[in-house]
């Protein structure tokens, strides 16, 4: 497990632009029995996180016409039981952090992974987001 003094400011850099920290499986599970759309993004320490995931996905947020209903997040290597219990709405796909993923009615919807997020910058991965919430989202 990553020590609070390293994942802290990580969770900040979402929770104080809106995210909801699920940072308990029933923390998960209660936003997921929400209806609408849900942002949810699986942090982590990597540097791909810090460059591109974080930065893309709050400047998505931010430019967006349409939006989630919610945004949560819970961190990889911290919250442990939080995302083992959201990598169950993310099925099929394999367990990656970070990780974004746009759910409907609790149904995944778009799913952006690890890889799609390595080599990509916070404006690809924005434009890919607000796509989805274009598609998903009004």
């Amino acid at each position: 497990m990553y020590p609070p003094e390293i994942v802290l400011p990580m969770k900040a850099e979402l929770t104080e632009n809106g995210f909801q920290d699920c940072n308990t499986p029933d923390a998960v599970k209660e936003a997921m029995a929400k209806e609408g759309t849900t942002l949810m993004m699986l942090n982590s320490v990597c540097g791909c996180s810090a460059g591109t995931a974080r930065p893309g996905v709050l400047m998505a947020l931010h430019n967006a016409a349409h939006k989630p209903t919610q945004a949560i997040t819970s961190f990889a290597g911290f919250d442990m039981d939080a995302v083992k219990t959201a990598r169950e709405y993310l099925m099929p796909y394999p367990p990656s952090s970070p990780c974004i993923a746009l759910l409907k009615d609790g149904e995944l919807v778009h799913m952006i992974e690890r890889h799609n997020i390595e080599g990509r910058s916070a404006d690809m991965i924005a434009a890919n987001l607000i796509e989805a919430f274009d598609k998903y989202c009004n």
